[in-house]
Protein backbone atom coordinates (compact mmCIF):
# COMPACT_ATOMS: atom_id res chain seq x y z
CA UNK A 1 0.00 0.00 0.00
CA UNK A 2 1.56 3.40 -1.11
CA UNK A 3 0.98 6.03 1.08
CA UNK A 4 0.44 9.88 -0.09
CA UNK A 5 0.26 12.86 1.87
CA UNK A 6 1.93 15.46 0.29
CA UNK A 7 0.14 18.01 -1.31
CA UNK A 8 2.01 17.93 -4.26
CA UNK A 9 1.92 13.88 -4.75
CA UNK A 10 -0.50 13.29 -7.54
CA UNK A 11 -1.84 10.03 -7.43
CA UNK A 12 -0.42 8.42 -11.17
CA UNK A 13 -3.51 6.48 -12.19
CA UNK A 14 -7.44 6.92 -11.40
CA UNK A 15 -9.01 5.03 -8.66
CA UNK A 16 -12.10 3.60 -6.89
CA UNK A 17 -11.77 4.93 -3.25
CA UNK A 18 -13.96 5.58 -0.32
CA UNK A 19 -13.51 7.97 2.42
CA UNK A 20 -13.60 7.95 5.73
CA UNK A 21 -11.80 8.16 9.16
CA UNK A 22 -11.60 4.34 9.48
CA UNK A 23 -10.98 4.41 13.42
CA UNK A 24 -10.28 0.84 14.95
CA UNK A 25 -10.44 -0.75 10.83
CA UNK A 26 -13.33 -3.33 12.12
CA UNK A 27 -15.51 -5.87 10.36
CA UNK A 28 -17.38 -2.83 9.28
CA UNK A 29 -14.52 -1.21 7.50
CA UNK A 30 -13.20 -3.93 6.00
CA UNK A 31 -16.82 -4.83 4.36
CA UNK A 32 -16.45 -1.57 2.82
CA UNK A 33 -12.62 -1.92 2.01
CA UNK A 34 -13.72 -5.44 -0.01
CA UNK A 35 -16.48 -3.40 -1.72
CA UNK A 36 -14.09 -0.90 -3.39
CA UNK A 37 -11.24 -4.02 -4.19
CA UNK A 38 -13.82 -5.71 -6.43
CA UNK A 39 -15.30 -2.36 -7.77
CA UNK A 40 -12.15 -1.57 -8.66
CA UNK A 41 -11.07 -5.29 -9.84
CA UNK A 42 -13.98 -5.01 -12.33
CA UNK A 43 -13.68 -1.53 -13.79
CA UNK A 44 -9.94 -2.03 -13.93
CA UNK A 45 -8.43 0.69 -11.61
CA UNK A 46 -6.72 1.36 -8.43
CA UNK A 47 -8.24 0.97 -5.19
CA UNK A 48 -7.84 3.61 -2.73
CA UNK A 49 -8.70 4.71 0.72
CA UNK A 50 -9.17 8.34 1.68
CA UNK A 51 -8.23 9.24 5.48
CA UNK A 52 -7.02 11.67 7.95
CA UNK A 53 -3.81 11.31 10.14
CA UNK A 54 -5.45 13.53 12.71
CA UNK A 55 -9.31 13.16 14.09
CA UNK A 56 -11.17 16.14 12.16
CA UNK A 57 -13.04 17.27 15.05
CA UNK A 58 -9.61 17.57 16.87
CA UNK A 59 -8.57 20.07 14.54
CA UNK A 60 -11.78 21.78 14.87
CA UNK A 61 -11.82 22.15 18.54
CA UNK A 62 -7.73 21.07 19.99
CA UNK A 63 -9.22 20.46 23.58
CA UNK A 64 -10.91 17.79 21.74
CA UNK A 65 -10.24 14.34 23.18
CA UNK A 66 -10.97 11.34 20.32
CA UNK A 67 -10.42 8.21 22.42
CA UNK A 68 -9.30 6.33 20.09
CA UNK A 69 -9.60 2.64 19.10
CA UNK A 70 -6.21 3.04 17.04
CA UNK A 71 -3.32 5.08 16.23
CA UNK A 72 -2.27 6.93 13.02
CA UNK A 73 0.62 4.52 13.03
CA UNK A 74 -1.35 1.11 14.31
CA UNK A 75 -4.90 2.35 11.31
CA UNK A 76 -1.87 2.38 8.54
CA UNK A 77 -0.65 -1.00 10.08
CA UNK A 78 -3.92 -2.24 10.23
CA UNK A 79 -4.89 -0.78 6.21
CA UNK A 80 -1.98 -2.04 4.65
CA UNK A 81 -3.00 -5.67 5.19
CA UNK A 82 -6.53 -4.74 3.38
CA UNK A 83 -4.14 -4.93 0.03
CA UNK A 84 -5.59 -1.70 -0.95
CA UNK A 85 -2.86 -0.16 -3.30
CA UNK A 86 -3.18 3.80 -2.12
CA UNK A 87 -4.13 5.39 0.85
CA UNK A 88 -4.42 9.16 0.26
CA UNK A 89 -3.77 11.38 3.21
CA UNK A 90 -5.79 14.73 4.04
CA UNK A 91 -4.49 16.74 6.26
CA UNK A 92 -7.68 17.84 7.68
CA UNK A 93 -8.17 21.71 7.89
CA UNK A 94 -10.22 24.89 9.42
CA UNK A 95 -10.27 25.52 5.14
CA UNK A 96 -11.12 22.02 4.29
CA UNK A 97 -13.83 22.08 6.17
CA UNK A 98 -15.49 24.90 4.76
CA UNK A 99 -15.67 23.24 1.65
CA UNK A 100 -19.14 22.22 0.46
CA UNK A 101 -19.66 18.55 -1.00
CA UNK A 102 -19.19 19.41 -4.19
CA UNK A 103 -16.09 21.96 -3.91
CA UNK A 104 -14.04 18.66 -1.95
CA UNK A 105 -15.20 16.77 -4.45
CA UNK A 106 -13.57 18.38 -7.34
CA UNK A 107 -10.74 19.82 -5.70
CA UNK A 108 -9.66 17.04 -3.67
CA UNK A 109 -11.33 14.04 -4.79
CA UNK A 110 -11.19 14.60 -8.85
CA UNK A 111 -8.12 17.17 -8.91
CA UNK A 112 -6.11 16.09 -6.64
CA UNK A 113 -6.70 12.16 -6.19
CA UNK A 114 -7.99 11.29 -9.34
CA UNK A 115 -10.99 9.17 -7.92
CA UNK A 116 -13.12 7.98 -10.88
CA UNK A 117 -15.39 5.78 -9.03
CA UNK A 118 -16.32 6.80 -5.20
CA UNK A 119 -17.49 4.11 -2.72
CA UNK A 120 -19.87 6.05 -0.35
CA UNK A 121 -20.49 4.11 3.40
CA UNK A 122 -24.25 3.09 3.86
CA UNK A 123 -24.46 6.32 6.66
CA UNK A 124 -21.35 8.72 5.55
CA UNK A 125 -21.69 12.34 5.17
CA UNK A 126 -19.34 14.64 3.81
CA UNK A 127 -18.82 18.64 3.28
CA UNK A 128 -19.73 21.50 5.25
CA UNK A 129 -22.18 20.86 7.86
CA UNK A 130 -22.64 17.30 6.31
CA UNK A 131 -25.96 19.02 5.23
CA UNK A 132 -25.71 16.86 1.80
CA UNK A 133 -26.28 13.59 0.87
CA UNK A 134 -26.45 10.52 -1.66
CA UNK A 135 -28.79 12.27 -4.26
CA UNK A 136 -26.61 15.66 -4.15
CA UNK A 137 -23.07 13.33 -4.30
CA UNK A 138 -24.02 11.27 -7.46
CA UNK A 139 -25.69 14.85 -9.13
CA UNK A 140 -22.05 16.64 -8.56
CA UNK A 141 -20.61 13.18 -9.74
CA UNK A 142 -22.23 13.53 -12.76
CA UNK A 143 -21.30 16.93 -13.70
CA UNK A 144 -17.58 15.89 -13.01
CA UNK A 145 -17.84 12.41 -14.64
CA UNK A 146 -17.25 10.58 -11.64
CA UNK A 147 -19.30 7.44 -10.39
CA UNK A 148 -20.89 7.60 -6.95
CA UNK A 149 -21.46 3.78 -5.78
CA UNK A 150 -23.61 3.41 -2.30
CA UNK A 151 -21.78 0.84 -0.38
CA UNK A 152 -23.78 -2.13 1.21
CA UNK A 153 -24.31 -1.95 5.09
CA UNK A 154 -22.33 -4.41 6.91
CA UNK A 155 -24.91 -6.98 8.44
CA UNK A 156 -23.52 -10.34 8.47
CA UNK A 157 -22.36 -10.01 11.88
CA UNK A 158 -24.84 -7.48 14.44
CA UNK A 159 -25.27 -7.59 18.35
CA UNK A 160 -28.17 -7.58 20.59
CA UNK A 161 -27.98 -5.02 23.42
CA UNK A 162 -31.29 -4.00 25.23
CA UNK A 163 -33.31 -6.10 23.20
CA UNK A 164 -31.96 -3.50 19.51
CA UNK A 165 -30.34 -4.92 16.73
CA UNK A 166 -27.19 -2.21 15.96
CA UNK A 167 -24.92 -2.25 13.63
CA UNK A 168 -21.26 -2.74 14.41
CA UNK A 169 -19.41 0.73 14.36
CA UNK A 170 -16.59 2.48 15.79
CA UNK A 171 -18.82 4.24 18.90
CA UNK A 172 -20.19 0.81 19.14
CA UNK A 173 -17.32 -0.35 20.09
CA UNK A 174 -16.11 2.74 21.88
CA UNK A 175 -18.81 1.80 24.14
CA UNK A 176 -18.24 -1.75 24.44
CA UNK A 177 -14.56 -0.91 25.57
CA UNK A 178 -15.89 1.92 28.14
CA UNK A 179 -17.68 -1.22 30.17
CA UNK A 180 -14.97 -3.66 29.68
CA UNK A 181 -16.88 -5.96 27.17
CA UNK A 182 -13.38 -6.40 25.79
CA UNK A 183 -14.55 -9.78 24.40
CA UNK A 184 -17.15 -8.37 22.58
CA UNK A 185 -15.29 -5.26 21.16
CA UNK A 186 -13.05 -7.78 19.01
CA UNK A 187 -16.07 -9.55 17.78
CA UNK A 188 -17.09 -6.53 16.26
CA UNK A 189 -12.95 -5.46 15.58
CA UNK A 190 -12.35 -8.48 13.85
CA UNK A 191 -9.10 -8.98 16.05
CA UNK A 192 -8.65 -8.51 19.98
CA UNK A 193 -7.99 -4.64 21.50
CA UNK A 194 -4.46 -3.89 22.25
CA UNK A 195 -2.33 -0.57 23.84
CA UNK A 196 1.00 -0.38 22.90
CA UNK A 197 3.62 1.68 25.27
CA UNK A 198 6.67 1.72 27.45
CA UNK A 199 6.81 0.18 30.93
CA UNK A 200 7.71 2.63 33.59
CA UNK A 201 8.74 3.17 37.07
CA UNK A 202 5.70 2.48 39.37
CA UNK A 203 4.91 2.11 43.12
CA UNK A 204 6.57 -1.22 44.12
CA UNK A 205 3.49 -2.44 45.63
CA UNK A 206 2.87 -5.64 43.73
CA UNK A 207 6.44 -6.59 43.80
CA UNK A 208 6.12 -6.33 48.07
CA UNK A 209 2.96 -9.12 47.72
CA UNK A 210 4.11 -11.22 45.52
CA UNK A 211 2.74 -9.88 42.28
CA UNK A 212 5.21 -7.81 40.75
CA UNK A 213 3.75 -5.72 37.60
CA UNK A 214 5.05 -3.75 34.77
CA UNK A 215 3.69 -0.24 34.61
CA UNK A 216 2.89 0.67 31.46
CA UNK A 217 2.58 4.39 30.24
CA UNK A 218 0.52 4.39 26.81
CA UNK A 219 1.93 5.85 23.52
CA UNK A 220 -0.61 7.73 22.64
CA UNK A 221 -2.52 10.58 24.81
CA UNK A 222 -5.60 10.11 22.52
CA UNK A 223 -5.75 5.82 22.91
CA UNK A 224 -9.10 4.62 24.45
CA UNK A 225 -8.69 2.88 27.88
CA UNK A 226 -10.87 0.54 28.65
CA UNK A 227 -13.19 0.24 31.75
CA UNK A 228 -11.10 -0.45 34.88
CA UNK A 229 -10.95 -3.73 35.74
CA UNK A 230 -8.58 -6.51 36.34
CA UNK A 231 -8.25 -8.43 32.56
CA UNK A 232 -6.84 -11.31 31.00
CA UNK A 233 -4.00 -10.44 28.55
CA UNK A 234 -1.59 -11.01 25.90
CA UNK A 235 1.87 -9.03 26.85
CA UNK A 236 4.34 -9.11 23.64
CA UNK A 237 7.83 -7.90 24.65
CA UNK A 238 10.31 -8.26 21.82
CA UNK A 239 8.29 -10.53 19.47
CA UNK A 240 7.46 -12.89 22.30
CA UNK A 241 4.06 -13.47 23.96
CA UNK A 242 3.50 -14.29 27.59
CA UNK A 243 0.55 -14.43 29.79
CA UNK A 244 -0.67 -11.61 31.79
CA UNK A 245 -3.14 -10.45 34.33
CA UNK A 246 -3.88 -6.35 34.16
CA UNK A 247 -5.38 -4.30 36.40
CA UNK A 248 -6.71 -0.95 35.02
CA UNK A 249 -7.89 1.25 37.92
CA UNK A 250 -6.64 3.68 40.92
CA UNK A 251 -5.88 1.21 43.05
CA UNK A 252 -8.44 1.85 46.27
CA UNK A 253 -7.01 -0.79 48.60
CA UNK A 254 -3.90 1.61 48.91
CA UNK A 255 -5.14 4.87 48.70
CA UNK A 256 -3.97 5.93 45.14
CA UNK A 257 -5.95 8.84 44.78
CA UNK A 258 -7.68 9.40 41.25
CA UNK A 259 -4.54 8.58 40.07
CA UNK A 260 -5.00 5.55 37.17
CA UNK A 261 -2.52 3.20 36.48
CA UNK A 262 -2.37 0.37 33.75
CA UNK A 263 -0.14 -2.48 35.61
CA UNK A 264 0.29 -6.03 34.32
CA UNK A 265 1.23 -8.83 36.31
CA UNK A 266 3.57 -11.63 33.44
CA UNK A 267 2.74 -14.94 34.81
CA UNK A 268 5.78 -17.37 35.00
CA UNK A 269 8.33 -14.10 34.36
CA UNK A 270 10.98 -12.32 35.97
CA UNK A 271 13.34 -9.91 34.24
CA UNK A 272 13.94 -6.34 33.92
CA UNK A 273 12.14 -4.87 31.26
CA UNK A 274 11.58 -1.56 32.05
CA UNK A 275 12.06 1.17 29.12
CA UNK A 276 11.10 -1.94 27.10
CA UNK A 277 7.95 -1.24 24.47
CA UNK A 278 5.14 -3.62 25.10
CA UNK A 279 2.02 -4.62 24.04
CA UNK A 280 -1.32 -5.31 25.86
CA UNK A 281 -3.86 -7.62 23.90
CA UNK A 282 -7.30 -7.59 25.66
CA UNK A 283 -8.94 -11.12 25.87
CA UNK A 284 -11.24 -11.25 28.40
CA UNK A 285 -12.36 -8.70 31.57
CA UNK A 286 -12.20 -10.64 35.10
CA UNK A 287 -13.71 -8.30 37.44
CA UNK A 288 -14.10 -5.08 38.36
CA UNK A 289 -11.57 -2.96 40.29
CA UNK A 290 -12.04 -3.91 44.22
CA UNK A 291 -11.18 -2.03 47.19
CA UNK A 292 -9.96 -4.71 49.98
CA UNK A 293 -10.05 -5.06 53.87
CA UNK A 294 -6.60 -5.63 53.63
CA UNK A 295 -3.26 -6.22 51.46
CA UNK A 296 -3.65 -9.83 52.53
CA UNK A 297 -6.97 -9.95 51.26
CA UNK A 298 -6.16 -8.53 48.11
CA UNK A 299 -2.93 -10.98 47.78
CA UNK A 300 -5.19 -13.94 48.00
CA UNK A 301 -7.85 -12.40 45.19
CA UNK A 302 -4.69 -11.85 43.07
CA UNK A 303 -3.98 -15.61 43.44
CA UNK A 304 -7.44 -16.41 42.37
CA UNK A 305 -7.67 -14.11 39.50
CA UNK A 306 -3.81 -15.38 38.21
CA UNK A 307 -5.77 -19.28 38.40
CA UNK A 308 -8.25 -17.53 36.78
CA UNK A 309 -6.47 -15.82 33.77
CA UNK A 310 -4.23 -18.69 33.24
CA UNK A 311 -7.03 -20.91 32.82
CA UNK A 312 -8.91 -18.24 30.11
CA UNK A 313 -5.55 -17.78 28.27
CA UNK A 314 -4.37 -21.31 28.04
CA UNK A 315 -7.37 -23.19 27.39
CA UNK A 316 -7.29 -20.38 24.42
CA UNK A 317 -3.57 -21.58 22.93
CA UNK A 318 -5.41 -24.77 22.76
CA UNK A 319 -8.02 -24.07 20.75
Amino acid sequence: MQIIRDTSDIVPEMCVAAIGFFDGVHLGHRYLIQQVKEIAAARGLRSALITFPVHPRKVMCTDYRPELLTTFEEKTALLSDMEIDYCLMVDFTLEISQLSAEEFMRSVLKDRFRVKCLVIGYDHRFGHNRSEGFAEYVKYGQAMDMEIVHALAYTERQLSQNGETVTISSSLIRRLLWQGNVSTAADCLGYFYFLEGKVVNGYHVGRKIGFPTANLSVNSPDKLIPQNGVYAVLVTIDGKEYMGMLNIGVRPTVNNGVNRTIEVHILHFDADIYGKSIRLTFVERIRPELRFSSLQALTDELQKDAETVERILTSRTEK
